[in-house]
């Protein structure tokens, strides 16, 4: 099957066919799955066969995690700390306070992520080994 053919079928370039038949560029998980129809196939040969991909794929889907961090519990906790914090010292007068409580939250947000996949690798590690 030549590429025009294939670029038809994918409604892509010839261009989108070259750059992923030379590695300059990798289809989509859309396009993955019609090429495995065309070329009657699995997705798994497909990306075992080529490790550059498997590599890209997995790399996008830790940039999908790390798109998530805003959205983490710890992220809220550190912030509403830190405002508590400021409140509180604004009622009380003592800046102390609010050093402390903005010190803290920031750390938490900071960290939170952190300690949460410390803990799942050790949780990983138990049932591992268990």
């Amino acid at each position: 099957m030549s590429q025009e053919e294939v670029a038809e079928q994918l409604s892509v370039s010839v261009q989108h066919i070259h750059k992923w038949e030379n590695n300059k560029s990798y289809p989509d998980i859309q396009h993955l799955l019609k090429l495995s129809d065309i070329y009657e196939t699995t997705i798994d040969e497909f990306i075992k066969k080529d490790a550059t991909l498997q590599n890209r794929l997995n790399i996008e889907e830790e940039e999908k995690e790390d798109d998530d961090e805003l959205f983490h519990p710890g992220f809220y906790i550190g912030i509403g700390i830190m405002f508590l914090g400021t409140f509180l010292s604004l009622i009380i007068g003592n800046l102390t306070i609010m050093m402390v409580t903005n010190i803290a939250g920031m750390l938490i947000t900071c960290f939170y992520k952190n300690i949460l996949k410390l803990l799942k690798d050790v949780k990983k590690d138990f049932y591992e080994q268990g």
